[in-house]
């Protein structure tokens, strides 16, 4: 959450993912996509789906391995309780949301109470805080400002409303067939790795589960080189390759 397709550089300038089309988009209410005002456009769940399925139809791609990170996963369930998995390869969810419960996330007030404040300067730390929960390792200063840059442009409605988004993970999860791989740091300071996972499994008794034990929210970053491997290896077996 809060993230934009910048998040992605360190995969975009992969030597070994370079053989893949690789296409990376700003979520509805984040970056420079739209930002609707209507506080409904972030709580259905439904809208985030057809979202990602017309970035898919769009852009031509066939049978995608879809990578979400964060609420980016919730955004790949919706898809799935929507459209089903018969136009993707797979899926990787990554510091993946499975569901908004709190048993599944890490409580973070002082960030999250910062980030809806009306007063700017609380807001802007509020940022700033959640971004450094991102991160076991603080990446270098101008990835994290750049970083906290896009937070701040996230729309206020977003964050407002999103924590009320609704997520089918049932319908999702229960009736996907293709393969899934959840990636998470042992660290995360935002999302319950052990819990999430059990739930994921709960529903989908296929998914694959990676632990990245030194990192935190924000694998594919702090271990990138791992990472790309990985992703690399779970592309090629889901396609084929």
């Amino acid at each position: 959450m809060l993230g934009s397709h910048l998040s992605w550089e360190k995969q975009l300038n992969s030597p070994e993912l370079q053989r893949y089309r690789l296409i990376t988009f700003d979520l509805r209410g984040h970056g420079l996509s739209d930002k609707p005002v209507e506080l409904d456009a972030y709580r259905e769940g439904r809208h985030w789906a057809d979202d990602l399925a017309a970035v898919i139809k769009e852009s031509g791609a066939h049978e995608p391995v879809l990578v979400g990170w964060s609420l980016g996963a919730a955004v790949t369930t919706n898809y799935l309780a929507a459209f089903g998995d018969g136009q993707i390869a797979g899926a990787v969810y990554v510091g993946g949301v499975i569901e908004l419960k709190p048993e599944q996330l890490v409580a973070q007030p002082a960030a999250y109470s910062g980030m809806a404040s009306s007063d700017l300067r609380s807001h802007l730390e509020g940022e700033k805080e959640f971004v450094a929960l991102c991160f076991n390792t603080a990446p270098d200063d101008a990835t994290f400002q750049r970083t906290v840059a896009a937070a701040a442009m996230a729309s206020s409605e977003m964050q407002s409303a999103v924590h009320g988004m609704s997520i089918d993970a049932a319908k999702g999860l229960g009736s996907m067939h293709k393969p899934l791989l959840l990636i998470y740091g042992g660290q995360d300071a935002l999302v319950q790795p052990s819990a999430s996972a059990a739930r994921a499994k709960a529903l989908y008794p296929r998914t694959a589960v990676e632990l990245y034990e030194t990192s935190g929210h924000s694998p594919f970053f702090e271990e990138s080189t791992r990472f790309n491997r990985d992703l690399s290896a779970f592309v090629d077996a889901a396609t084929g390759h």
